[in-house]
């Protein structure tokens, strides 16, 4: 089974990218920190000691998440963006959903903060899936059949 790395790679990119969007003041960043309940200072402590390691750590959790994608949409044959979104839908509600439930079981997080980084997986395996189910290298490409 032959893996796209380029795809892999851009795949990682947008769903890391996607995060940084999704937990900024744009979309649910405030929400965010609302919900974690951290105060000025705490704000202020994180924010002046950087991210660097955090942020290289997460996109590398986005390219093992990437990769392993491409190996399921190969799998089920995936060739259209339906199809890659529909994989990554659901690997996102039999794995994503499912075990990060349980922060809120038995940690007792809150059930916003569960929803709010739940859908974040859910939109970037959608396009993580897509993504990769409809980009081919040229050999891979299913040559045009002439009747």
């Amino acid at each position: 089974m032959k893996i796209n790395y380029a795809a892999v790679v851009v795949s990682a990119i947008v769903y890391w990218v996607l995060g940084g969007i999704w937990y900024s003041p744009i979309l649910f960043g405030n929400k965010f920190i609302e919900i974690m309940r951290w105060s000025p200072e705490q704000l202020a402590r994180i924010q002046n000691e950087g991210a660097g390691w955090q942020l290289a750590l997460a996109f590398l959790g986005s390219l093992v998440a990437a990769y392993v994608l491409a190996h399921i949409v190969r799998y089920t044959s995936g060739e259209s963006a339906m199809d890659g979104a529909k994989t990554g839908l659901w690997l996102w509600l039999g794995f994503i959903v499912t075990t990060n439930l349980n922060t809120v079981f038995f940690e007792f997080r809150p059930l916003g903060l569960y929803l709010i980084n739940i859908g974040y997986h859910l939109v970037g395996f959608l396009a993580m899936g897509a993504l990769l189910a409809v980009w081919r290298k040229r050999s891979e490409a299913k040559a045009p059949v002439y009747v």
